[in-house]
C-alpha cells in the first residue's frame, strides 16, 4: 500500500528540494524527467537499487505516482548515481517477488513496514 498522496504532496513541495542536492549519493539518486504533458524538466531524489543491467526503484507512493508515470510515457530517465549521469531505458513494472532478492535486509525490512508492494525496473543504457 502506497504512502497517502498528501504526504507526496509535502514531498514534492518542501523536502525534495531539500534532498536532491545530496541525491547523487548512493543509496539515493536524483532523477531526471520530462513531464508527459507539461515538457517540463523535472529532477527528484529517490533510493536508487543497482542490479544486472540496470536499476531498481521502490515505488513507495505506487505506481501512479507522477514520475512513475512521466518516466513510463518516455520510455526512460536519466540518474545522477554515485558521481556519474546514466541513461535508463526500458522501464517497467515488476514485482514484489522479484525485486525482493536485489534488495539488501534492512530495507526490505522498511518496505515491509511500509506496505510497498511495487517496484520499477529499468536497463542502463550500455
Amino acid at each position: 500500500m502506497p504512502f497517502p498522496m498528501w504526504v507526496a504532496q509535502v514531498n514534492k513541495r518542501v523536502t525534495n528540494k531539500l534532498l536532491v542536492r545530496l541525491a547523487d549519493r548512493p543509496p539515493f539518486a536524483a532523477l531526471n524527467h520530462v513531464g508527459r504533458s507539461s515538457g517540463k524538466a523535472f529532477r527528484i531524489p529517490l533510493n536508487a537499487f543497482p542490479v544486472e543491467g540496470g536499476y531498481l526503484f521502490a515505488l513507495t507512493y505506487g505506481s501512479g505516482a507522477d514520475w512513475v508515470k512521466n518516466v513510463l510515457a518516455a520510455d526512460g530517465a536519466h540518474i545522477e548515481f554515485d558521481g556519474r549521469e546514466i541513461r535508463l531505458d526500458a522501464p517497467r513494472l515488476v514485482t514484489k517477488a522479484e525485486a525482493w532478492p536485489h534488495l539488501p535486509a534492512p530495507v526490505r525490512a522498511a518496505l515491509t513496514v511500509l506496505r510497498v508492494d511495487e517496484f520499477l525496473r529499468m536497463n542502463a543504457e550500455s
